[in-house]
């Protein structure tokens, strides 16, 4: 049986679509496109058009961005006529969204940088807001997303622009996304479609039958698409946010009964209790929806996450007053608040608040944030007892069940029943979140670090002993840079509430340790203090200690804050960790919950915790960002396996721990060299690898390289990690690092539309390189390089490496082999020295680089210089100026040509020496 070919799977998916109610229409180009969008225009708006008012149009559609497009579409345009009333033209029916115009066409031709012709369009009211591609079976679905990204920067134009979602699909496996800026568009965000068990619908008929059903595409796009006005980028809802919703929307307008839904940390709950909330507040019966928190920060955060989807939706309640008095408000239906701020603001020192009773039998929805926190004490009891005609929903990551509940109340009983569950194996299936690596650092692992489970002595005892802490901040020390990948990430240190025998607390006696031991870590510390503490064993107030705290980040980051300014405090913690100006934040319980940063990728644990405690700890580090980040590390100080294991499996739904909790190192060894097996049985050698000819070859290699470099990338994590396991030397590694790098570069180079095999394999260029080593980082690790030293072309070598991974300093390794052998052993006192010698050797350089394009152009010296100049003042290059710089009198297309040849050389002149 032959195989089915791409034509004939599009030829399947059109004819399936026309069953299902679309009508197919032939579109050869983007003016039979353009004329098909006037026609349907006017059939949606019941409008006959002039042209004159299309053409009008039209140019009011081609203006902006992506995401203004996003907006334009959603919106309407005035259309002005003489003698008659203004009417607006409609682009989309959001609110019947099944009375939109579906249309399929397939082989539409645009001509943009090069000529594409795309596979499947469908068209809603004659704009192209789906686009789907496909791959014949057994090609990889990436290959797919790969050829969209390409379309991106040779053809999409016009009406093209106004894709709402894409389609990848090879017949037996499909995905979705959104349409967005290039460089934000990655394959981890891309989504598959979903049963309401949240089982992945694979086959394109299936995907068909669900996702790309007329009625069900229009609704993704008219209510579960959300536009980030902060980040200027389109979301979509993944397919289990979009059945939560529906559940949630169910459960109030018509079972009217209370219910929660549980989406594991890290899986977009902020997202989808907003879409939740915006859509109820959309319902004219419903009086107000009400987003409660538990704790002033997540307030903060919340509004300002809520306020970046739909700027001015939400009501911001300052203190407890302006809440009352939006809550009284008929304008905005959309309020979020603490618990505490809601409590006072129905039971002010113990009386019913008489201004809220004119709305207490109103029907208000409340939507509660990380269910599993407050909700379970007196003040959720107080706000549901005064609305008698309210309803509550809780989203929660971890909710408390009977095995981790403090009382009898569980998440159940205070919310009744689960609307839709999504746990973490769900989400690390879908890639939506990493799992863990848990390290268990007690006996041999640290020197002369004597275990409790050995020793018999007292665990309180054991645990705040300054020998034991000592080592351990000395291990944090030597393990960072290597958890973190040289600090392209950031982590945080969770330490124990003070003890008996540590009555000042854990994490003062750390932050000392990491004052008095040398390091170059920016080290902060936030907690929270008791105002009336108990003074018997201390010599200073905890407020005190962190004033000093404060005073020290202060002078770090050249701000003024004080415990007086705690909450800027805490906010300016918050965007510092998430912007990875901190390297290492030391808490007790803060930040521990509800903070979300996709650069932290290390949690230290010296504390005990178990069940949703700890897994919301844990789950700090678990955001995607890259592939470089492919887990969250974390290390503990403390046995606590039995409660990881525990804690894992209550809130995995009974799959194996295993598929949360990464291998051991020994697995990652094994699976690196079996590997090896394979590439070796096709590259021999590194001078093979190194004359590879022929695509299919270099394909072959650069795909069983890449799988190296996968295992390579959680191997690097872990503190034992030596070469001497492997079955390959470093230094033959990264010969074959580099050669794979090559061909990247012989490929990227090319200057051609290419159809080659090599032009839509996806070389993960993020598992080689760290895009935070730069120039400073190369210069710290040549003072360190001792040219007396045996090893010395080795470390060389490792430094153009390190170099030819970094895709910015790859213009720069001449320039530094140059430096080396010409002027770092004439350096004395390299600590001080190395930097500005290097310094004035780039000056000396690109001086002699200047005189070298001038003299080989045969250009005027100081118009030429004045085109430099201009340049690296305004970062443009002026034609007519470069021009009268010629001394040569050359015709027209010559000039063109010189002109073109000069502005190639003066752009990677200032990327060669801008450093």
């Amino acid at each position: 049986m032959v195989a089915e070919s791409e034509a004939i799977l599009e030829e399947k998916l059109i004819a399936q679509l026309v069953d299902n109610g679309y009508e197919r229409i032939k579109i050869k180009d983007e003016n039979e496109l353009n004329a098909n969008f006037k026609k349907q225009l006017e059939k949606l708006n019941k409008v006959k058009l002039t042209d004159q008012e299309f053409r009008e149009i039209l140019i009011h559609l081609n203006q902006g961005t992506i995401f203004d497009k996003a907006k334009k579409l959603r919106d309407r345009y005035p259309i002005v006529r003489e003698g008659e009333r203004p009417f607006h033209i409609m682009f989309l029916n959001q609110k019947d969204w099944c009375k939109n115009i579906f249309q399929v066409s397939n082989q539409i031709t645009m001509i943009g940088k090069y000529q594409n012709r795309y596979d499947v369009t469908l068209l809603i009211n004659g704009l192209p807001l789906v686009q789907i591609e496909l791959k014949r079976r057994g090609q990889p679905l990436k290959e797919g997303f790969n050829q969209i990204k390409r379309y991106m920067k040779h053809s999409y134009k016009g009406l093209f622009n106004y894709i709402q979602i894409f389609v990848i699909s090879n017949g037996v496996r499909t995905k979705y996304f959104a349409n967005g800026n290039y460089s934000d568009i990655k394959f981890e965000f891309t989504f598959f479609c979903k049963d309401k068990n949240n089982k992945n619908i694979h086959q394109l008929n299936e995907f068909a039958a669900e996702f790309l059903d007329k009625c069900n595409v229009s609704k993704m796009i008219s209510k579960y698409m959300v536009l980030n006005e902060s980040s200027k980028s389109l979301m979509i809802l993944r397919y289990y946010q979009k059945y939560a919703v529906e559940a949630v929307m169910e459960q109030a307008l018509e079972v009217k009964q209370n219910g929660y839904v549980w989406h594991t940390t890290g899986s977009g709950k902020t997202l989808t209790s907003f879409k939740v909330s915006q859509l109820l507040a959309e319902e004219e019966s419903i009086y107000k929806v009400i987003f409660v928190v538990d704790r002033r920060d997540l307030d903060i955060q919340t509004n300002k996450e809520f306020n970046s989807f739909c700027p001015g939706c939400v009501d911001f309640t300052e203190h407890t007053g302006a809440l009352v008095k939006n809550l009284l408000s008929e304008k905005n239906k959309l309020v979020t608040t603490t618990i505490q701020k809601l409590s006072i603001a129905v039971n002010k020192r113990g009386h019913v608040s008489k201004k809220l009773e004119e709305i207490k039998d109103k029907n208000i929805i409340f939507i509660f944030d990380e269910c599993h926190r407050s909700q379970f004490g007196e003040m959720h009891q107080v706000i549901t007892n005064f609305f008698t005609n309210s309803l509550c929903f809780g989203f929660t990551g971890t909710p408390i069940f009977k095995e981790n509940a403090m009382d009898s109340k569980t998440t159940k009983s205070i919310f009744g029943k689960l609307l839709h569950s999504y746990v973490i194996k769900d989400a690390m299936d879908d890639k939506n979140v990493l799992g863990f690596s848990v390290e268990y650092m007690g006996g041999a692992k640290l020197k002369n670090f004597e275990d409790e489970e050995v020793t018999g002595i007292k665990k309180d005892e054991f645990y705040a002993s300054e020998r034991r802490l000592s080592q351990i901040v000395d291990y944090i020390i030597e393990s960072y840079d290597r958890k973190t990948k040289n600090r392209e990430f950031n982590a945080m240190f969770a330490v124990a509430q003070k003890s008996k025998n540590n009555p000042t607390g854990f994490i003062h006696d750390y932050y000392r340790l990491f004052k008095e031991k040398e390091h170059d870590l920016k080290v902060a510390a936030i907690f929270t203090y008791q105002a009336n503490e108990d003074m018997d064993e201390k010599d200073e107030h905890s407020r005190d200690t962190l004033e000093t705290y404060i005073k020290d980040y202060n002078e770090m980051f050249g701000t003024n804050f004080s415990t007086d300014t705690f909450k800027e405090y805490h906010a300016d913690v918050s965007k510092r960790m998430k912007n990875r100006d901190i390297d290492l934040l030391l808490v007790v319980n803060m930040f521990l919950t509800g903070f979300d940063s996709k650069l932290l990728n290390t949690l230290y644990f010296d504390k005990d915790a178990k069940y949703h405690t700890l897994l919301q700890a844990f789950s700090r580090t678990n955001r995607i960002y890259n592939r470089r980040k492919s887990q969250g590390n974390i290390v503990c100080f403390r046995n606590i396996k039995e409660d990881v294991d525990r804690s894992v499996a209550l809130f995995s739904n009974d799959e194996p721990i295993e598929d949360v909790l990464m291998a051991p190192y020994e697995y990652y060894i094994d699976a690196f060299n079996e590997s090896l097996v394979g590439f070796y049985k096709l590259i021999k050698s590194v001078e093979e690898a190194a004359n590879l000819s022929g695509e299919k070859n270099k394909a072959t290699f650069v795909m069983n390289f890449r799988n190296l470099s996968r295992i390579m990338n959680k191997l690097d994590i872990f503190t034992e990690f030596t070469f001497d396991d492997l079955d390959i030397t470093e230094q033959d590694y990264n010969d074959y690092k580099s050669i794979y790098l090559d061909i990247y570069d012989e490929r990227s180079q090319s200057g051609e539309e290419s159809v080659s095999i090599l032009e839509d394999i996806d070389f993960e260029l993020e598992l080689l390189r760290n895009d935070n080593i730069n120039v400073d980082y190369i210069i710290k690790l040549l003072r360190d390089l001792d040219m007396d030293s045996p090893s010395f072309e080795h470390d060389k070598q490792r430094i153009i490496n390190i170099m030819r991974e970094t895709e910015q300093l790859r213009s720069k390794i001449a320039l530094i082999e140059k430096f080396i052998d010409e002027r770092l052993g004439n350096i004395q006192h390299k600590d001080v020295a190395v930097e500005e010698e290097f310094n004035n050797f780039m000056k000396t350089e690109r001086r002699k680089a200047i005189c070298k394009i001038i003299n080989d152009e045969n250009l005027d010296e100081d118009k030429a210089r004045d085109i430099f100049y201009n340049f690296e003042f305004t970062g443009r290059l002026d034609n007519n100026i470069i021009k009268k710089a010629f001394l040569d009198s050359l015709k027209f297309r010559e000039k063109k040509q010189k002109v073109e040849n000069i502005k190639t050389k003066i752009l990677e002149l200032f990327e060669t020496f801008d450093y």
